[in-house]
């Protein structure tokens, strides 16, 4: 894998295979997105966890892994939160990730250089800023009595 170094300011990011790692084409695989295995190199060398999440299944997800190993990528995780994770009819669908980047998000992929720029601007540290802080935290973040009591 191509990770050289885990910084803390390192995240956790899923990323999509159709309509962001490559052009829309399903069940083919489709051309390159401008900058995708360039910028996505780069996100490992910083340090970042990279879990490609897709729709794919089967031969198809196995096609979608061996086209990004081609192109030098080697995710930490396919469609799991970590590579020996057991997936069961238990297992949340959801990724536990920072950040997901994917074509469907409100607006739409915003392409590769945006994604770099808004997650690294000048090349230097992790820099996302949360739009709505408030609401990226969809749990309690009070602290109990005895975690309050205890420090933790």
């Amino acid at each position: 894998m191509a990770q050289e170094f885990i910084s803390k300011n390192s995240k956790t990011i899923a990323i999509d295979f159709d309509g962001t790692i490559v052009e829309h084409e399903y069940p083919k695989i489709g051309k390159e997105m401008l900058f995708a295995f360039a910028t996505i190199k780069e996100l490992q060398k910083k340090g970042h966890k990279l879990i490609l999440h897709t729709y794919r299944t089967g031969h198809l997800l196995d096609e979608a892994v061996e086209y990004c190993k081609k192109n030098g990528v080697e995710f930490y995780a396919v469609n799991k939160n970590y590579p020996e994770e057991v997936i069961t009819e238990d297992t949340p669908r959801k990724l536990n990730v920072d950040i997901f980047i994917d074509d469907r998000n409100v607006g739409g992929f915003l392409g590769w250089s945006t994604v770099w720029q808004l997650l690294h601007p000048e090349g230097g540290d992790f820099n996302h800023v949360v739009k709505n802080p408030e609401a990226h935290n969809n749990f309690n973040t009070k602290k109990s009595f005895f975690q309050k009591l205890f420090g933790k």
